[in-house]
């Protein structure tokens, strides 16, 4: 009989109803097992589990999320990524051997091409490691606490509908500052617990965790002035809407100020972040009649841009121009010369955000908590022979 029945479940998802018939128990007697084994006699709770692993049976994380009034998932919500900036529809065709169509089950031939990589033909904005180290700490986080964690990228009009979606399927959603309007991140927050990550509190009521971008800055730019004497130098900006870049603007004003040095009114160079748009800044300064001594920039990627574009062109880099960021991600550590840099803490600053998030949800009406990571100059041999 029960081989018969063993039978009539092949090619048939296993269900809770299915659980309790093949150990004959009730419906309500496997919901405890999986919820509150102790209240299972062990007798029983053997039994059950028994069935469960004869048949397959896997728990719904979604019925119990209901029960519970929880689904276990906390959110992790993205700008878009520099690699989705000219992203458009891609087709995978496979070939079978003669170049046709492949039959269905048949595998398809690889390939390989030669890409020559010459004075910076190849596009390298593939990468963004900032949003690697924040997510790897988010994950790391979330895992400890016992949280599965959904990762959302929304970009341009759909950011509010991807936002909205994921709102409704997680417990709890961290945002990166200026990837959602301050008033979508209130309506949010009326449904679920929302942590802002990155850029400083704009007096809302959410929590928040951010590194000192400021200060970091001003610690950079007044060394480059007192320590190295350099009283010439240019500020490469990231993306206009970005919190993060406002901040590392505002020390290096700051530092030039308390330096006796009359700022710019506003960043005069933009490179969007990417190590391409440092590039293409790196070959505009490099055209002009007059070449700064040192070129700031508000992120790694960029710096590493500038340095290969002077590479290019052939300009030593820190003995005719001095080249910094702000990050600390490894491609700076390894590039030639090694990048001079803010070092900020991006995996902790993802778990700290989970942290806060999971505080949230164990108590809703505390006080919205504002927590600043530090962060470190980190002297390499882009600004000076080390």
């Amino acid at each position: 009989m029960l081989g018969a029945r063993r039978e009539s479940l092949i090619g048939k998802i296993p269900t809770v109803y299915d659980v309790a018939t093949h150990a004959g128990v009730s419906i309500a007697t496997v919901s405890r097992v999986f919820g509150r084994p102790d209240s299972v006699k062990q007798e029983t709770r053997e039994r059950v589990l028994a069935s469960v692993d004869a048949l397959g049976y896997v728990p719904s994380g979604s019925a119990r999320g209901l029960a519970a009034r929880r689904t276990g998932v906390i959110g992790l919500f993205f700008p878009g990524l520099d690699a989705m900036d000219d992203i458009g529809d891609i087709v995978v065709e496979v070939d079978g051997d003669d170049g046709s169509a492949a039959e269905s089950g048949r595998e398809s031939r690889g390939s390989a091409r030669i890409v020559r990589d010459v004075a910076g033909a190849v596009d390298t904005r593939a990468l963004n490691l900032y949003f690697d180290e924040v997510l790897r700490g988010s994950e790391l986080e979330a895992w400890r606490s016992g949280f599965v964690l959904l990762v959302g990228v929304g970009r341009g009009s759909t950011a509010p509908d991807t936002v909205r979606d994921m709102a409704g399927r997680v417990d709890g959603l961290i945002v990166l500052a200026g990837s959602a309007g301050e008033e979508e991140l209130a309506q949010l927050a009326r449904r679920i617990p929302v942590v802002v990550m990155a850029g400083p509190r704009r007096g809302d009521a959410l929590d928040h965790v951010s590194v000192s971008n400021a200060e970091g800055m001003h610690a950079l730019v007044t060394h480059l002035i007192v320590d190295l004497e350099v009283v010439d130098l240019v500020y490469v900006a990231g993306s206009m809407d970005s919190p993060d870049d406002a901040e590392r603007w505002n020390g290096y004003r700051c530092a030039l100020l308390d330096a006796g040095i009359v700022p710019p009114a506003g960043p005069e160079l933009r490179g969007d972040f990417t190590r391409e748009g440092g590039r293409r800044v790196g070959r505009e300064l490099l055209r002009r009649e007059h070449l700064p001594r040192a070129v700031v920039c508000a992120n790694d990627q960029m710096a590493l841009g500038v340095i290969d574009a002077a590479h290019i062109a052939e300009v030593a880099v820190p003995e005719v121009l001095i080249v910094t960021g702000f990050d600390g991600i490894d491609a700076g550590r390894l590039s030639t010369p090694r990048l001079t840099t803010v070092r900020q803490p991006m995996e902790l600053l993802g778990r700290a955000a989970v942290q806060a998030l999971v505080r949230r949800l164990a108590d809703p009406d505390r006080p919205p908590t504002s927590t600043r990571l530090p962060v470190e100059v980190i002297l390499r041999e882009s600004s000076e022979r080390i």
